[in-house]
């Protein structure tokens, strides 16, 4: 067997360490986006740089700032803006290539045009932000109505998305014991396939009429900035913003806010905060509730109180007036034949028969003569 020629990892890896420093062996200026940033605690800052061409991210790269130039730098990076380096930024910067065969490639930045500061991504962002402004979609979804009990919920997001997972579980295991109709509108969550797809989904729900579901909830969690990018896309944007339903969004982690947060109903860090969202509309009238059936309860045992104390009352005049009462102090009571009740003198005649009532008996008795 022909015995084949071969390079050790190492050696590969220290041939490819010399053909960059051969092809590369100074300083080159590059244009790149940062997709995240870092400042550890030692000081040094640590970049993911990407390059996208029509959404899509076509090359990414490390990159690194030591501690000494970053806090050279430092004036220049404030002057950026608030946020200094920050993700969807495009920067132009001075790198050395360098490659180790532990580490792999990285450029190691030793200084940054900050007259080139915004990058093609915020500059579009921001074009979109103008045209949403212009055609009064920013505040479109303020417009509509607070879901009094937001149990029908249209939920737009991939199936297998674990923010949809976080989503279904909190809302699901509430501690109230609530139960929620929870439907799902698959769509792409990232990428340039992710705006149409989550329009349509939305032109679904909105096919199911308004009437149908009290909110829709777009829900993906986190990601890095390319991945969320998508968020930012007019498309999809006005599409939530035109929802006759409100919209509810939870798509990134603390640190982003995107277009489709701002033209929203309402947006949420996480899933799971948007799972407390519904759980405290419901619970807040849950309590409600149970504030009122005890003032209810209360209401009508200080009632049944009343109606007692005045049918005690009642009882007690109706005892006053028992002609029985009357025979026990010494009275008596005079019927005619019939029964009825003679109060005065004037009108019986002699030779009527008169029953006379007493305590302890009754005597029946005609009358002789009458004086008037």
């Amino acid at each position: 067997m022909e015995e084949r020629s071969y390079l050790d990892l190492v050696e590969l890896q220290s041939c490819i360490k010399e053909g960059l420093e051969d092809l590369f062996p100074s300083h080159i200026w590059v244009r790149a986006e940062i997709s995240s940033v870092s400042v550890k605690a030692n000081g040094h800052c640590y970049l993911d740089l990407c390059q996208s061409e029509e959404g899509s991210v076509c090359a990414r790269a490390r990159a690194v700032i030591w501690r000494g130039t970053y806090r050279a730098l430092q004036p220049r990076i404030e002057a950026l803006g608030d946020d200094g380096l920050v993700a969807g930024m495009q920067i132009l910067a001075r790198v050395l290539v360098s490659y180790s065969e532990i580490y792999q490639l990285s450029l190691v930045i030793d200084d940054i045009d900050t007259a080139y500061t915004v990058g093609a991504a915020e500059l579009q962002r921001r074009e979109t932000i103008q045209r949403l402004e212009k055609e009064g979609l920013m505040d479109a979804q303020q417009k509509l109505q607070e879901p009094f009990l937001p149990w029908n919920l249209a939920v737009v997001s991939a199936p297998d998305a674990a923010g949809y997972g976080d989503f279904c579980r909190h809302l699901s295991e509430n501690e109230f014991g609530f139960v929620f109709n929870v439907q799902l509108f698959e769509a792409v969550m990232q990428g340039t396939a992710s705006p149409a797809s989550v329009a349509a989904a939305l032109e679904a729900v909105e096919s199911d009429g308004p009437e149908v579901w009290d909110a829709v909830l777009i829900v993906r969690g986190g990601g890095s900035a390319a991945d969320l990018s998508c968020f930012d896309d007019y498309q999809l944007c006005a599409a939530i913003a035109r929802c006759p339903v409100p919209v509810f969004t939870a798509v990134g982690h603390d640190r982003d806010r995107h277009i489709a947060d701002m033209v929203s109903f309402r947006a949420v860090k996480t899933p799971t905060a948007l799972a407390d969202e519904f759980i405290s509309a419901l619970a807040a009238e849950d309590e409600r509730l149970a504030f009122f059936s005890s003032r209810l309860k209360a209401a009508f045992i200080d009632k049944i109180s009343q109606q007692e104390l005045a049918l005690a009352r009642l009882e007690s005049r109706i005892l006053s007036a028992d002609p029985r009462k009357l025979l026990e102090r010494g009275y008596s009571l005079v019927t005619n034949q019939a029964g009825v009740v003679l109060k005065k003198a004037s009108g019986i005649q002699p030779g009527q028969e008169l029953s006379i009532l007493f305590q302890d008996g009754t005597i029946v008795c005609e009358v002789k003569y009458g004086k008037f």
